[in-house]
């Protein structure tokens, strides 16, 4: 969300407040209660005071921040979670939610027909770690006492999970660009205490996209089920599916053929935090969520959100807030696959200008929009590596004129050297700069940007 996009929210919020106010006038006047009234005058120095610490904070929405995946929600997600926020439903059962339980089944529906699921059970959660936790929690008990195996490189989550679930965790190696390792995988499963494999399409650090297609081939041979963590990367599936953009179909049309898959809106979708998502191929899934209420679950023949899910209490706003952006931006190569399509474009031409560049080296070609580099020094020991790297860090983000914001991935030294084999490895981990170019207006900044990071470079480089 630009600038522009604040002129924009001036004309849409007053329209959600107008929406609250129109629907609640129509059941009659009612006495309020001072209990909860503050004074005019109390509101104003709070809300000052709120202002004054937003200050301190980082500017996401602007193409020199090019550190986490972070970014403003679009001004579509912000009107449609303040219009429903207003009503305060709660998604758990229809009578929490009537209105906006349907917004979050529609919702889901395009979620689950952008991975190609025909049928389908799920629904939205406060974030890809709960609903990471709902797909392991049915692998575990689809298959219970058999483990479930990861890739070195996929996100903490799945390991903490396993401790939460009380399941066995696998780690398995990965190859020379941060995909899961197939022949260390297959040596996991020949033992059978394997009942799921977790893919990744997007780690978060490197944004490397698993081989799907060839662990879902795999698994199968073994009895095996897959679950994909497409939390980061998950949209991409928009262009993956039909090979737009460049990108490799061929992990992304496996998807469908998998038994569950998790996706975050807050991330690739332009949604707030927290909107995270879990889905199944398989309605029969729904089973392992089964509970019942005495006093919840009355007004809706169809099974409510709540009774397909571990969470309880869930906005109804974040439905709201997808709904209605995925109006205005479908999931299609020509809606959301454009802004898809310039965050990689962007990605891409980085790589390229990294590859030319004196002062700065890639780490990663990129697959989907996260570029890794690092200053290029003299001697070229992890060590030296590490320590530019820093404070390359540091100067961006402490200039006063002209700051840049990025971030840092620590790489062992295994994994340096086998990109680059002309490192000196005297050091065990070196950290590299990781750029997420999540918003599409990167692509527009980057000679800006990749001018002002090579320039903070050389000054890393020459002041040890």
């Amino acid at each position: 969300m630009d600038l522009r996009d604040l002129h924009d929210l001036r004309d849409w919020l007053p329209r959600a407040l107008g929406v609250a106010e129109r629907w609640g006038g129509q059941f009659g006047p009612y006495e309020s209660h001072e209990a909860h009234r503050v004074a005019s005058d109390a509101f104003t120095e709070a809300f000052d005071r709120l202002a004054k610490r937003m200050d301190h904070n980082y500017p996401f929405f602007h193409p020199r921040y090019a550190g986490q995946m972070v970014k403003p929600p679009h001004p579509a997600a912000v009107t449609g979670y303040l219009t429903a926020m207003l009503f305060n439903p709660n998604n758990h059962a229809a009578e929490g939610g009537p209105a906006t339980t349907e917004m979050e089944r529609e919702a889901v529906a395009a979620l689950a027909g952008m991975f190609g699921f025909d049928a389908h059970v799920g629904h939205l959660t406060t974030s890809g770690t709960m609903a990471n936790l709902e797909a392991l929690y049915v692998a575990r008990q689809v298959h219970p006492g058999r483990g479930i195996a990861y890739s070195s490189e996929c996100h903490y989550t799945h390991e903490r999970m396993c401790h939460v679930l009380g399941v066995e965790g696998h780690r398995i190696p990965v190859d020379g660009y941060g995909r899961i390792d197939l022949d260390a995988l297959e040596g996991a499963l020949r033992g059978g205490r394997i009942g799921t494999v977790v893919v990744t399409t997007g780690t978060t650090g490197l944004g490397a996209v698993d081989p799907v297609h060839e662990v879902l081939a795999l698994a199968r041979r073994y009895g095996v089920r897959v679950h994909v963590d497409a939390a980061y990367g998950g949209f991409y599936a928009v262009l993956g599916r039909v090979g737009a953009g460049g990108v490799d179909p061929a992990p992304w049309r496996a998807i469908a053929g998998c038994d569950s898959v998790v996706v975050d809106p807050h991330k690739q979708g332009l949604q707030p935090y927290g909107c995270g998502a879990v889905l199944f191929p398989d309605p029969r899934a729904g089973r392992h969520f089964a509970h019942d209420s005495p006093y919840t679950y009355f007004t809706d023949a169809e099974l409510h959100l709540g009774e397909i899910s571990l969470e309880c209490s869930r906005a109804g706003a974040a439905a709201a807030a997808l709904w209605l952006t995925l109006q205005l931006l479908p999931l299609t190569p020509d809606g959301f696959g454009r802004i898809l399509a310039a965050n990689r474009r962007a990605a891409l031409r980085w790589a390229d200008l990294l590859d030319a560049s004196g002062e700065l080296e890639l780490y990663q070609r990129p697959d989907l929009d996260i570029v890794t580099y690092f200053p290029a020094t003299a001697d070229r020991a992890l060590s030296s590596i590490d320590a530019a790297s820093e404070r390359l860090l540091r100067a961006g983000m402490t200039a006063e004129a002209d700051p840049v914001f990025l971030s840092v991935l620590r790489a062992d030294a295994d994994a340096f050297v086998r990109r680059h084999p002309g490192v000196v490895r005297d050091a065990q981990e070196a950290r590299v700069i990781r750029s997420v170019l999540i918003k599409p207006e990167s692509e527009h900044y980057l000679p800006t940007l990749h001018a002002r990071v090579a320039e903070l470079a050389a000054d890393a480089r020459a002041t040890p």
